[in-house]
């Protein structure tokens, strides 16, 4: 089910970092302290993606790596998206405490 933009903001309040861009995708970058802490970034969201089976927008300029989330075949934000951008946060988190 797609989230109207009301509870999309809703969820990005509780969500660190993320914002809603064009209507249609959450993105957010995150900057890293030199590029192969970028890559190994990319590495970990491309596990989580295989394991939740849907994949987000990937851009890497050198320190920052941008994500885009949306539901394609939902044509909008859902619930998917959200948990994938939660654990898109702990991850990066988990990586900037190391």
């Amino acid at each position: 089910m797609v989230f109207s933009q009301e509870e999309v903001e809703s969820h990005l309040g509780r969500l660190e970092g993320w914002e809603l861009e064009e209507g249609r995708w959450i993105v957010r970058k995150f900057v890293f302290s030199n590029y192969m802490k970028g890559i190994a970034f990319v590495d970990e969201v491309a596990a989580i993606s295989e394991a939740f089976n849907h994949h987000p927008f990937i851009t890497i300029d050198y320190t920052t790596v941008t994500l885009r989330l949306t539901s394609w075949d939902e044509g909008g934000i859902t619930s998917v998206d959200i948990k994938e951008a939660e654990q898109y946060n702990e991850a990066f988190e988990k990586m900037r405490s190391e």
